[in-house]
């Protein structure tokens, strides 16, 4: 398992299926709960970050989507790849 295999076109693919499925069936299908602090945004629409990456694994060829405990969703790991990506990645308030 290598973050950075993940590439931006995986990362759309997950995307489109987030879109398609809806959040919540969505989150559920891959293991992960809500992003607490890192969301992608694509278009104005956000995304859970982490959730995303893991699902996004998934989508290269041969591999598993990842699980929620195989990587972490920090600035350091999953949303660093995305912003690494070209992706924007936004900070949540914790309200």
């Amino acid at each position: 398992m290598a973050l950075n295999d993940i590439t931006r076109s995986a990362v759309l693919l997950a995307v489109e299926e987030y879109d398609h499925r809806g959040r919540d069936a969505f989150l559920e299908k891959y293991g992960f709960g809500p992003a607490r602090t890192y969301v992608l945004v694509i278009d104005g629409k956000e995304y859970d970050s982490k959730a995303i990456v893991g699902a996004a694994h998934g989508h290269l060829p041969g591999l598993d989507p990842l699980e929620s405990g195989e990587f972490s969703g920090g600035r350091n790991h999953a949303a660093k790849l995305l912003g690494d990506l070209g992706f924007e990645v936004v900070t949540r308030d914790a309200t």
